[in-house]
């Protein structure tokens, strides 16, 4: 646990080093590559984590996703759970939980067939990820195990090596504005 307070710390001090301008380019770098997938071309929906503070922009991604006729929701943290809301519009999002965009209103969703979008604090080139602590990812694709996994994440997010625990779901794939990391 304090390997992983301590990756925290330091990948969160190299977000905020970075300035929005680079954040931006990278991001749409980033939506660029996700786009390109072909787990992408196949989903006709899907689930998209609205970004905050310096992480991957999803907004590339969500507004490519719009275009192509593709249907897009976001979560919503209830109690130990995330919820999706389907997104027709940005102006759907207010500040939730810990002063993270979430849907206000619109229509829950339960989808099975959609590839999802995941955040993530730090990863490895094995495709292990270290989350923000809370457990949602993990809990809600234990219970979604169809859902196709497609992490987006800077490449200084990509460390040697993170700490894993046997709860921890991996991305099947890790989009960073270099490559992309696929589990082996």
């Amino acid at each position: 646990m304090e390997e992983k307070k301590q990756i925290r710390k330091q990948i969160f001090a190299a977000r905020k080093a970075h300035t929005d301008a680079q954040i931006e380019d990278w991001s749409r770098m980033i939506a660029d590559r996700v786009t390109t997938l072909p787990e992408y071309k196949d989903a006709k929906r899907i689930l998209a984590y609205a970004d905050y503070n310096h992480e991957v922009m999803t907004g590339f991604i969500i507004e490519a996703a719009w275009r192509d006729g593709k249907e897009v929701a976001v979560p919503k943290v209830v109690g130990q759970d995330m919820v999706f809301y389907k997104l027709t519009d940005f102006a759907q999002l207010e500040k939730g939980y810990f002063g993270i965009p979430e849907p206000a209103r619109g229509e829950i969703v339960q989808w099975e067939d959609a590839m999802m979008v995941m955040p993530g604090v730090a990863f490895d080139k094995e495709n292990h990820r270290v989350g923000y602590g809370g457990g949602f990812y993990d809990r809600f694709l234990e219970k979604h195990p169809q859902v196709r996994r497609v992490a987006v994440a800077f490449e200084f997010q990509m460390l040697p090596e993170v700490p894993t625990e046997p709860t921890d779901i991996s991305p099947e794939i890790i989009v960073t504005e270099k490559s992309a990391y696929h589990l082996k």
